[in-house]
Order: C-alpha cells, then sequence, then structure tokens
C-alpha cells in the first residue's frame, strides 16, 4: 500500500519509476475502456489514482502568452494561426520584466508551475536566448518553469536544460490518423522529434492532446495511447477540451458530450498512473460538477488564472471556493 509519505513527496519528481516491462497499449484495450459503463471506469481510474497520488491534492499552473499571434502553422484550433482571421492582432515578445511580474502575481494566488507559451513554428536562436533568460528568472524566483515554444532543432533543447527549464509543453494534438485533418503544415513525427530532443536533454515531457475537434471514440483511444506508449510516458497531461473560435477551421465543431471528456481523463488515468493529468483549455466552459468528476477520474492538475494564451479560464476566486467545496487542496 502506498504510505502517506510517499503521496506527500516533491511534485516535481516522478510518483514511481516506470518499469522496464510497463504495459503497452493497443489502441483497441483503451477504445475497451471508454465503452466501460461510466461509474465502472471512474471507479477503477480513481482506484489507480489512490495508487499513485493523494486523491485530494491537485498541482496548479499559470500560463502566458509571451509572444502572441502570428504563427506560420494552420493549426486548425488555434487563433494565432496567421492564415486565421481570428481579430488577434500579433504581439511582440513580452519584456522580461513584466513576465517576472506575472510570474510573482502567479506565485502569490498559489501556482507552484509558471508556463509560457510563444506562438511560433519553432524558434529561431536568436528568439531563444530571451526565453532562455526568462526560464532562468522565474526559476529564481521558486517556481517551476514550462516553456511551449512549437519545435526544437539541435542543441536547443540543451539551452533550456542548461538553463534550469523543469518541463516542455509541446501537445501530438490527436491520433496520428485524424492529425492531417486537423494540421497539414507539419507532420505528428515532427512533434515527436521535438518530444526527442525534450527528452534527450533531461527535460520533463509536457504532452497532450484537444478533444472535441470532430474525432471518433477511438480515435481519441488512439491519442491516449499514442502518449502512453512514449518511450516514457509524460510526466504531465495536458487534456484540453476544444474552444470553438470563431474565424478557425474549427469554430463550428459539435461540442463534445461531457461525460465522454471524463472518459478521456479516465483512459490517460489508468495508462499513465504516474503522470499528472491535467485540466486545460475549455474549462471555462465547465460546470464545478463537471470538474468535480474530472477529478474523481484522475485528474489532479489544472491551468490557474483567468488567460490561457489567448482564450478565457475561470477566475481564481472561482477556482478557490470550487477547492473549499470539494475539500482540495493545491500543491
Amino acid at each position: 500500500m502506498t504510505t502517506h509519505s510517499a503521496i506527500l513527496q516533491r511534485i516535481d519528481e516522478p510518483r514511481r519509476a516506470e518499469p522496464a516491462d510497463r504495459k503497452r497499449w493497443a489502441v483497441a484495450e483503451v477504445e475497451a475502456l471508454f465503452d466501460l459503463p461510466f461509474f465502472d471506469l471512474v471507479f477503477r481510474a480513481q482506484q489507480v489514482h489512490r495508487a499513485h497520488f493523494d486523491a485530494s491534492a491537485i498541482q496548479r499552473s499559470t500560463l502566458l502568452s509571451i509572444k502572441t499571434g502570428g504563427c506560420s502553422e494552420d493549426c486548425g484550433y488555434c487563433s494565432q494561426s496567421k492564415r486565421h482571421h481570428t481579430g488577434l492582432e500579433p504581439e511582440q515578445l513580452m519584456p522580461i520584466d513584466e513576465v517576472l511580474d506575472k510570474a510573482r502575481a502567479a506565485k502569490a494566488r498559489g501556482a507552484t508551475r509558471f508556463c509560457m507559451g510563444a506562438a511560433w513554428r519553432g524558434p529561431k536562436d536568436r528568439d531563444l536566448e530571451p526565453v532562455v533568460e526568462m526560464v532562468r528568472e522565474v526559476k529564481a524566483l521558486g517556481l517551476q518553469t514550462c516553456v511551449t515554444l512549437g519545435m526544437l532543432r539541435d542543441g536547443q533543447a540543451e539551452q533550456l536544460a542548461q538553463a534550469g527549464l523543469d518541463y516542455y509543453n509541446h501537445n501530438i494534438d490527436t491520433a496520428p490518423e485524424f492529425y492531417g485533418r486537423v494540421i497539414t503544415t507539419h507532420t505528428m513525427q515532427d512533434r515527436l522529434d521535438t518530444l526527442e530532443r525534450v527528452r534527450s536533454a533531461g527535460i520533463n515531457v509536457c504532452s497532450g492532446g484537444i478533444i472535441g475537434m470532430g474525432e471518433s471514440r477511438l480515435q481519441r483511444a488512439a491519442l491516449i495511447a499514442q502518449l502512453a506508449n512514449l518511450p516514457k510516458p509524460p510526466e504531465s497531461v495536458p487534456i484540453n477540451n476544444l474552444v470553438a473560435i470563431p474565424g478557425t477551421p474549427l469554430a463550428e465543431a459539435e461540442a463534445l458530450d461531457p461525460f465522454e471528456f471524463v472518459r478521456t481523463i479516465a483512459a490517460a488515468r489508468i495508462t499513465m498512473p504516474a503522470s499528472f493529468v491535467r485540466l486545460s483549455a475549455g474549462r471555462q466552459e465547465m460546470s464545478d460538477e463537471l470538474q468535480a468528476l474530472c477529478f474523481m477520474a484522475g485528474a489532479n492538475s489544472m491551468f490557474y488564472g483567468e488567460r490561457l494564451l489567448t482564450t478565457d479560464n475561470p477566475d481564481a476566486d472561482r477556482d478557490d471556493r470550487l477547492f473549499e467545496r470539494l475539500g482540495l487542496r493545491a500543491i
């Protein structure tokens, strides 16, 4: 049985070493999880969750857009692509002093990780230099650091590692067979190559996906299987519910059944038992009751703060009230 002291080890340490013979998940096996009766699936996910984590402890991250808009890629969900007409005005890289002010405010409100996102296909070397400095300075504030900068070239992950970067976010977004219906300007293999560079540099991986883009349940299962079967599962797995932004190709996507979102959380928890599973985009539209079901199904991380890059997020006071009502505590 997992001891209380083991549960409360530092948040930035893996909860349990991955065994050499860890399970490889067939897509059909993950789909079978989705097909379980809802309460059976949630119960199984809760058992797995409690074997690895304190079920009342939620990690809180704040996400800041440090360079907004003007991205050359055509991701069908994204307001920051210059190929879409969303009314978003591009902005240059934010000055470091402003970033640090935002980081201090996030820490004061109870965030333990500060994530910085830049809308690039991938950073040029001249772009990376100021971001490296941001990582150093934010880390010096006592926060964990995470960046999402697009696809990395050889040597760039090592520069970020030397600055002390804790996590690199690079979502694989969706199932391999559905990928080309969402993005055509790069491939999933391009994303996997970046994840390999991040791993090789010794940086923790944050990688998840977006659901509700018109994919089937089988394709949602394939997304989860792809993540779980990486050479090492991501330490952090953000599960995003599509925010249909006017002016993007997915603006008219049909809303996902909320119970299907909970099923996806549960499948991620069962297949990646030692990973933090994060409620990410789309939480603004979720009721408190739906979020509670997600926590019950194994979500134990969330984005905390009023903005996620360019979309709304619940305000911190609402989240604080929810934590009080559910008896949750922030870590």
